[in-house]
């Protein structure tokens, strides 16, 4: 699910703003909730990078992934961990961590054309330690093996602006990483629609927040804030 995205709140990621929100407040449904929108983008940006080899946008830009392989690499992250990248897009991130040495990846979306786009792009990097699935993530439960790290760059944001039932697909997506995260394993999520608060608040039930990655800020209206959340979590029993 990579591509571009307002952020829901449409402010400031600040203290003063974070006070007036429900820690788990449901968000606007939007088109990017859907599986026909990122159908739809990911068949343009397969047809652009089939014709002039463009890979398309990278959600939250290179330093999203940038910023999480200096953690990885501070974190003495084994290069055979089995690494997860839900909602993998055009696989792109799938690419920087190969390019990092990183050897057990595996990427999934629930989107086909996502997947095919992924796949063409590792192959024209030619990057063979990953695989690219089509897997809905918050219905994986019996589809996937374990792993030690699972990433999500802007998937969660997506499916918590679901309009047939945002707070049930939230509920199944933490079902979902209990079951493929290992017991003490990493799960790594950056977001622009939730502040860190919520992200806490959220994955509270089997998991504990490590630390919290450096974003870019910004300031509005005499307040400082990000408009990027990135958060570290351990799975705890």
């Amino acid at each position: 699910m990579e591509d571009s995205a307002e952020n829901a709140h449409g402010g400031v990621n600040s203290p003063d703003t974070e006070d007036h929100w429900c820690l788990d407040e449901e968000l606007p449904p939007s088109k990017l909730g859907t599986k026909e929108y990122w159908d739809s983008a990911y068949e343009k940006e397969l047809e652009t990078f089939k014709d002039i080899g463009d890979v398309g946008e990278i959600w939250f830009g290179e330093e999203s992934m940038t910023r999480v392989i200096k953690w990885m690499k501070k974190a003495k992250i084994p290069q055979n961990a089995s690494i997860l990248d839900i909602g993998t897009g055009n696989g792109v991130f799938l690419v920087a961590l190969a390019d990092q040495g990183y050897k057990n990846l595996t990427g999934i979306d629930y989107s086909a054309t996502s997947v095919e786009l992924a796949r063409n792009i590792l192959l024209a990097e030619g990057q063979t330690d990953a695989t690219v699935k089509k897997v809905d993530f918050i219905r994986c439960q019996s589809e996937l093996e374990s792993f030690d790290v699972c990433i999500d760059k802007g998937t969660f944001d997506a499916i918590s602006l679901n309009p047939d039932n945002a707070k049930e697909s939230k509920r199944l997506y933490v079902e979902s990483l209990k079951s493929v995260l290992k017991d003490k394993g990493f799960f790594v999520i950056t977001s622009c629609n939730w502040t860190k608060e919520q992200l806490v608040e959220r994955f509270k039930e089997g998991f504990e927040l490590l630390e919290e990655l450096p974003t870019p800020t910004f300031k509005f209206g005499g307040q400082t804030g990000s408009s990027v959340t990135a958060l570290i979590f351990r799975k705890v029993h």
